[in-house]
């Protein structure tokens, strides 16, 4: 009997070794891998602007070119400027259309810009020939009007300034003509007061034409009082006759 149960305890002890044998080992944890380095930062690719202002231009005349680049180590232009700063500008004097190309270097690589300035042929002047000698004092007495001044006056009168303007128009078109401006009075009062008033009437004359934009270098006045009348008679409208400004030529 005592034997059964030894046996009985062995055989249990047996199956509780077997079962403790026979449990599932728990699988190895594996550690992570390591963590990658950070990517290096991308490096920049150059950027590049380049202008010209104006942009047309008659030749001999002037422009400016003017850029900017960023991220580059070499900056040239080209054709003639050849290399430069980052950033800067320039004035030149092309003869002919040009097209200016920037390129730009750097370790991130190549960048590219143009600018186009058009040359022009300057108009052509043709030069108007100066009348011949023999013409010109007739032209004078076409186009240069006398002025006329009322009753012991020398003010320039609203219905000669038209005639004025005339005169100062073509005075200025012929910078190369210089005039004399004659004062004359009618006959009524001294010598000497009408000496007096056809200097006033000569310079109130000269004053408005230089006003109008008549170089003063090209005028010259003188008092005529009444020694020179262009009419006789003893009535108003000779009288308003001889009362004006002449113009004549000094050679």
């Amino acid at each position: 009997m005592r034997k059964s149960k030894l046996r009985l305890l062995v055989l249990c002890v047996m199956l509780v070794l077997l079962a403790a044998g026979c449990k599932k080992k728990p699988a190895p944890v594996t550690p992570p891998p390591p963590a990658s380095p950070p990517a290096p930062a991308a490096t920049p690719k150059p950027t590049a602007t380049i202008t010209v202002s104006p942009t047309s231009i008659e030749r001999g005349q002037s422009t400016t070119v003017e850029w900017s680049a960023e991220n580059a180590t070499t900056v040239s232009i080209s054709p003639e400027i050849g290399s430069v700063q980052a950033k800067g500008s320039r004035s030149i004097r092309p003869q002919q259309s040009t097209t200016y190309r920037l390129t730009a270097s750097g370790p991130g690589g190549t960048a590219e810009a143009s600018a186009r300035v058009t040359v022009t042929s300057a108009p052509e002047i043709t030069a108007t020939p100066p009348p011949h000698e023999e013409d010109l004092d007739a032209v004078i007495k076409r186009e240069v009007k006398t002025i006329y001044f009322d009753y012991d006056k020398y003010d320039i009168r609203d219905d000669q300034k038209a005639a004025m303007q005339g005169n100062a128009n073509f005075l200025r078109a012929h910078s190369n003509v210089n005039l004399q401006i004659e004062g004359n009075c009618d006959e009524r009062g001294s010598e000497e007061y009408n000496l007096g008033l056809g200097d006033r009437r000569a310079n109130a004359v000269k004053e408005a034409l230089v006003n109008m934009g008549v170089s003063a270098g090209q005028l010259s006045t003188i008092s005529y009082g009444k020694e020179k009348p262009v009419c006789s008679e003893q009535n108003e409208s000779c009288w308003q006759r001889n009362r004006r400004g002449d113009f004549t030529r000094k050679r």
